[in-house]
């Protein structure tokens, strides 16, 4: 069973209905026990890092989320979902993430233009499994004014103005900045290889 985290924190429709189409069996749910204890969870999110740490907190949730880094079972973080596995984040304000990823959310510096948003393509720089098979070109839909530094998780990249981390991944632990479920071909690779990893 995958857990969707549901802190009321953005639309999960798209997501939801993705994972019907593979026919995963999944539950949406803010119950942290249920979070702590599925075979695998997805932290989608949208909105700022500070605010979405807090709705987790107020609900318990952050602490399921800790439960699951530190039994190793496997987690996918969207869109903030993904920055807040980060260290930390300065979005309206200074905030402390999970720290699972190195590195600091900041605002983009050498944008043309914030937020970044449309297609933009990856260079896929990693070897995990979660990024196998995604093509030569692949392109996904961002939707962000705040990015995650290149760092040694990072598994693709993107590039900006600047280049930034697009999906970073660690053994049980992955995240991708951009929404896979809106990213057409590419997002449904992702999510295959998220599923086939949970499976393994």
């Amino acid at each position: 069973m995958v857990a969707v985290v549901d802190f009321d924190g953005g639309n999960i429709g798209s997501l939801i209905a993705s994972l019907e189409r593979r026919g995963s069996r999944f539950c949406v749910t803010g119950d942290p026990e249920i979070v702590a204890s599925a075979r695998a969870a997805i932290l989608p999110g949208d909105g700022a890092f500070g605010a979405t740490m807090r709705a987790l907190v107020e609900r318990g949730l952050d602490e399921a989320i800790r439960m699951r880094i530190a039994t190793k079972k496997p987690l996918l973080g969207i869109c903030v979902g993904m920055q807040l596995l980060h260290e930390e984040g300065d979005e309206h304000g200074y905030c402390k993430g999970f720290g699972y990823f190195h590195g600091r959310i900041t605002r983009f510096q050498e944008a043309p233009r914030i937020p970044h948003m449309g297609w933009n393509g990856l260079e896929v720089v990693g070897r995990h499994p979660f990024v196998a098979n995604l093509g030569e070109r692949p392109y996904a839909y961002f939707l962000h004014s705040f990015r995650a530094e290149v760092g040694t998780d990072t598994q693709a990249t993107s590039t900006h103005g600047e280049q930034f981390t697009a999906i970073a991944a660690r053994d049980h632990v992955m995240g991708t900045q951009f929404h896979p479920e809106k990213s057409q071909a590419l997002g449904a690779r992702l999510l295959d290889n998220f599923l086939r990893i949970i499976e393994d």
